[in-house]
């Protein structure tokens, strides 16, 4: 039960980290934490990467964890590709997925640079 609860309160916490990178930029008052979340993200990425592979996401990490005392073994490493296996009912090449998810984090980059760096708007109240 407790497994269970673990389980979705971090794919709850996947859905909203994934949203908030692609579209936290949107929004003036969170663009500021947008660069932050998404320098984290990068971060794991690339940094913590190093030691763990490419595109390591601890969030990932822990949650097959709790996935495989739930009895749910052979999980991809992406927590993308497995919900779209899901959703979808297919086995979808995980070279999509990491591409499609590396192009929309990319594309938020630079919008989160392009509105954060280059084209600040100065409010007036």
């Amino acid at each position: 039960m407790f497994y269970q609860f673990l389980d979705y309160f971090f794919t709850l916490l996947h859905i909203i980290i994934i949203g908030f990178n692609l579209l936290g930029w949107i929004w003036p008052a969170t663009r500021k934490l947008h660069c932050v979340v998404i320098g984290l993200t990068l971060g794991c990425w690339l940094i913590l990467g190093i030691w763990y592979g490419l595109g390591y996401c601890p969030i990932t990490d822990w949650q097959w964890q709790i996935k495989e005392k739930l009895g749910e073994h052979n999980l991809p490493n992406s927590f993308i590709k497995y919900y779209a296996d899901k959703i979808s009912g297919r086995d979808i090449p995980s070279l999509f997925i990491d591409t499609m998810t590396g192009v929309s984090f990319a594309l938020a980059i630079i919008i989160t640079i392009y509105v954060n760096f280059i084209r600040r708007k100065k409010y007036i109240f």
